[in-house]
């Protein structure tokens, strides 16, 4: 059996063993099996329902290790079983000197259940690796995105859209910040290719990241403020917080509103609006 056949005939196992709960979904509705369906596979792994399609029938060679880690991601999938499916999509595991986004079990479990709350999981170079749906309802959904279009500071220093906006001094303080984030985590990951081509393509791209890079900018995340422009709802101000998961490099990012505040009734709104009929701005920062 070829590498791609193995690969979907294995992918459609751990799909079939997965039940809807155990990821935080709802059983609802008649079911042929007690697995995910290929539709909410797609909307966990932030993959296309085609693309998933593609991969379990073999007819997708060569899955990214990006898409690689969301599908283990959302597959719940153990240590051994994330080796074996990059193993059988001819790939290597990321190993101790390389930026990693698996969220372990532990974590996974916390964010199915804090759902009251916009929020977004990034790795230690600020890739976008996960967020839940009543982020998606504020900032967009960010499914469609790839490559460096998920990594926010890119998106900062790029100047793509955003629905967030800072005053100077914000701007300042984040952009220290997330310049300090990618200074230390070269540090900890030296082999990783992806980091320093991102830091180097970066310093080409934008002469103030260039600036706060060679000046050995340093800063750190405090709770502040975020004024966010949403296409339906108007603009708001929510408090915003970066926590970071025990034993890795996660950074799990909440956002936040006071009960009874005008921000809290309009996070309320967007929570039964959902995602429909929203445009696509892309990530905030």
């Amino acid at each position: 059996m070829s590498g791609s056949r193995e690969l979907g005939r294995v992918l459609r196992g751990w799909r079939d063993r997965t039940s809807p709960a155990a990821v935080g979904l709802p059983a609802g509705g008649v079911r042929r099996a007690a697995g995910l369906r290929r539709e909410e596979l797609a909307q966990l792994a932030g993959l296309s329902v085609d693309y998933i399609v593609r991969l379990e029938q073999g007819r997708a060679t060569s899955p990214s290790a990006q898409v690689l880690s969301a599908m283990a991601r959302a597959l719940r999938l153990s240590a051994a079983e994330r080796e074996h499916l990059y193993l059988l999509a001819g790939q290597s595991a990321p190993g101790p000197g390389q930026v990693s986004a698996h969220i372990p079990p532990g974590v996974q479990r916390l964010l199915d259940q804090l759902d009251g709350a916009p929020l977004s999981v990034y790795d230690a170079a600020w890739n976008l690796i996960l967020w839940n749906p009543l982020w998606a309802a504020l900032f967009g959904d960010a499914s469609a995105l790839r490559g460096r279009e998920r990594n926010i500071v890119w998106r900062h220093f790029a100047g793509l859209p955003s629905r967030v906006s800072h005053t100077p001094e914000q701007e300042a303080r984040f952009e220290a910040a997330v310049v300090a984030d990618l200074r230390a985590a070269t540090s900890r990951y030296p082999a990783d290719t992806g980091l320093h081509s991102l830091i180097m393509d970066l310093r080409a791209l934008s002469t103030d990241f260039a600036r706060l890079w060679d000046a050995g900018s340093v800063g750190v995340h405090e709770t502040h403020t975020k004024t966010v422009h949403h296409p339906v709802v108007g603009t708001f101000i929510l408090d915003c917080d970066v926590l970071t998961a025990p034993g890795s490099d996660l950074r799990i990012v909440a956002y936040t509103a006071a009960s009874g505040s005008d921000a809290s009734d309009r996070l309320k709104l967007l929570d039964v609006i959902g995602t429909q009929a929203m445009a696509e701005n892309g990530p905030p920062e």
